[in-house]
């Protein structure tokens, strides 16, 4: 999901860029305790001493890999969706009468003992990329996205609780969040809102990072249609480097936008077949984005077809055409996922092989599609079906994303 200022226009959400200082003076005693932090993300309290590894269930549900965290206290579960494409973490929060529906129980701010509205005239608020001031004086936010979805609602600060490899509960205090009151769009009734974990200065990494060994973070998603029980696994702080042999790295392209993870596409091979990212042989700064919030690929109409194109001519299988409720979809008619052929995605400086578990995906039994969408934008969006069976690592410090060739369910 990416933030609406943007140029991306997807049929997926995109938060707007927002700009906050944070302080962390209140973790000191933990930092010198602690080399880094280890999430675990499933498929989908304070602590004397902070354990290596913390523990957040995630499953996936529609697309996307959602994040089980505990907000408040006493704590309530919260299932958002995990986001390299944004940085703000928001819930749906009562009341909430114009909300989209969702099946758990919405949150309940008077009910926690830890909740803090922030106030309009604080440095937070006026650090807000957009602002307004409640009749109460609360910092209040008005978010568009892409795709017409909104949330609306207020700053606060909150106890955000997630649990260790020892069963222990390690509670994250005045951590900033946003409480929605008014939030519609592309949502489904299992997200409670979205964990952003953008470059921007709101992101759990951003809050969380320099307590744990600095800004970066690495993530290792399981394929969707894999057991709930098998855990993709996210690494933060120190020991989320990405190393050893088949690792290759890609810089950021670092523009206004403090959020993305922008990178730069030069092409992309199927299978023998090079195909560059135009047809005028050359590929702006920053034309791809790395988006674990937006399911498939997107790319710009003229590379669109002319991938599709020579996929069609590797696959003996002729595709479907009398299907409506495939739309323009490229698909199969198979029970299994295809033999090929591999895309290779040229980023400046690294190589990405993707196989056909992370380029088709099955919208219905006995069909197989490939999970690459056009658009009009000359920019791109790289999937979290792409992500998959990658360790890719992110380190906003050295403005650098990596990526090995990994089974994330082992």
């Amino acid at each position: 999901r990416v933030q609406e200022i943007m140029v991306f226009s997807p049929s997926f959400s995109y938060l707007t860029i927002i700009s906050l200082l944070f302080h962390l003076s209140y973790f000191s005693s933990i930092e010198a305790q602690n080399d880094g932090l280890i999430v675990k993300l499933f498929r989908k309290s304070s602590s004397k001493y902070m354990p290596n590894i913390v523990q957040a269930p995630i499953h996936a549900y529609i697309g996307q890999h959602l994040m089980e965290v505990y907000i408040g206290t006493p704590p309530i579960k919260i299932s958002g969706i995990t986001d390299t494409g944004s940085d703000l973490i928001w819930i749906n929060c009562v009341p909430c009468d114009g909300c989209y529906k969702q099946i758990n129980p919405l949150f309940d701010p008077r009910k926690s003992s830890s909740y803090s509205n922030v106030s309009c005239d604080s440095s937070e608020c006026n650090n807000l990329y957009s602002h307004e001031c409640s009749p109460e004086n609360q910092c209040s936010y008005n978010y568009g996205y892409a795709d017409n979805s909104v949330t609306q609602g207020v700053l606060a600060q909150e106890t955000v609780t997630l649990t260790s490899n020892t069963n222990e509960s390690i509670s994250l205090q005045n951590i900033l969040i946003g409480c929605g009151h008014n939030d519609t769009g592309t949502f489904n009734d299992h997200e409670m809102g979205i964990i952003g974990l953008g470059r921007g200065p709101l992101s759990l990494i951003s809050q969380i990072g320099p307590l744990f060994g600095g800004k970066k973070f690495s993530q290792c998603l399981v394929p969707f249609h894999t057991d709930i029980k098998i855990a993709s696994k996210m690494n933060f702080g120190k020991g989320s480097q990405v190393s050893g042999e088949g690792v290759v790295t890609t810089p950021m392209v670092i523009t206004p936008n403090p959020v993305s993870y922008l990178v730069t596409l030069l092409g992309i091979s199927v299978e023998d077949t090079y195909l560059p990212y135009n047809s005028k042989g050359d590929a702006s700064k920053g034309n791809m984005l790395i988006d674990s919030g937006t399911p498939p690929i997107y790319m710009p109409n003229d590379l669109y077809d002319r991938v599709a194109n020579e996929i069609k001519n590797k696959i003996s299988m002729e595709p479907i055409i009398n299907d409506p409720s495939l739309g323009t979809q490229l698909c199969y008619q198979t029970n299994i996922n295809l033999d090929g052929p591999n895309l290779t995605f040229h980023f400046e400086n690294a190589n990405v092989v993707l196989t056909p578990i992370q380029t088709f995906v099955p919208p219905k039994e006995g069909v197989f599609c490939l999970a690459i969408n056009n658009q009009t934008e000359e920019e791109g969006i790289f999937g979290n079906f792409a992500q998959s069976n990658y360790l890719i690592g992110f380190d906003i410090e050295k403005e650098l994303i990596s990526f090995k060739q990994m089974d994330c369910t082992k």
